[in-house]
């Protein structure tokens, strides 16, 4: 199964939510591989400590191959590194990926990360894709290779608006390219019970019959504190109120499946 974490928007916790939830997979026993697809590398640095120029080229090397002719193409296959949890491996991201994309693009180079992934299917039983916060070559790859779609949502009346343009987005994509993409939820995030706004703004996109995930993770200091440690909160502390949202989170979302 693989799990698509996007949205349009920066700073929704996109990295956080899939980081967390490829931790909490990989530590209930599943064989499990996070791709990280975004320049930033946010993901890559969260999973390992490292810093991003001390990263593998990971993904961007395999993207490079791929513009190349003859075998090496076709039988490019990116690093995959073993994280310091088990069950939990990683193909990590590098700003070469920015200056890869025109050049991807234009060898229409759209369809390889789905054949990548169609190969590693049988040694992985989850698989989660960190996407960047743009819809561009990256994402709609992963998009294309991905199952389910999760959004990140933070209850921003910008966010608001602009999730039904993405809703649509997303829905192109399945109808040219991938007709087995499902929109499995929108994860509120950063939710802060307290606050009347959130509340409401929920309230309304439930009645527009929006897939909200019944599910809300808490706006807290901890998870600043996780992406300090580079320890997922699975493994900083197991007992905490957020990693308890984020075990639900995961339970519920394998239990549809």
């Amino acid at each position: 199964m693989r799990r698509v974490i996007f949205n349009q928007k920066g700073g929704v916790g996109k990295s956080s939510i899939a980081c967390n939830l490829a931790a909490v997979s990989a530590d209930q026993g599943y064989r499990t591989l996070l791709i990280d697809l975004d320049a930033q590398a946010n993901s890559s640095h969260y999973l390992t400590g490292r810093p991003v120029d001390d990263l593998p080229t990971g993904i961007a090397e395999f993207f490079h191959l791929t513009l190349t002719s003859g075998v090496a193409a076709k039988k490019a296959r990116p690093q995959i590194i073993e994280t310091a949890y088990p069950n939990l491996h990683l193909i990590t991201a590098s700003p070469e990926l920015a200056d890869l994309q025109p050049k991807l693009e234009a060898k229409h180079k759209i369809n390889r990360l789905k054949k990548l992934l169609d190969k590693l299917d049988g040694d992985y039983e989850r698989i989660y894709i960190d996407t960047p916060p743009a819809l561009n070559f990256y994402s709609i790859s992963a998009l294309i290779a991905g199952d389910r779609c999760l959004i990140p949502f933070d209850c921003d009346s910008f966010s608001r608006q602009a999730l039904y343009g993405l809703l649509d987005e997303i829905e192109d994509i399945r109808d040219d390219h991938n007709e087995r993409l499902e929109v499995e939820g929108i994860v509120v995030n950063q939710f802060q019970a307290r606050a009347a706004l959130p509340q409401q703004m929920i309230s309304e996109l439930l009645s527009e019959g929006l897939p909200i995930l019944p599910v809300y993770l808490a706006s807290s200091v901890k998870m600043r504190e996780s992406h300090q440690a580079c320890r997922p909160l699975i493994h900083l502390d197991p007992k905490h109120k957020l990693t308890q949202q984020f075990i639900e989170l995961h339970d519920y979302l394998e239990a549809q499946l």
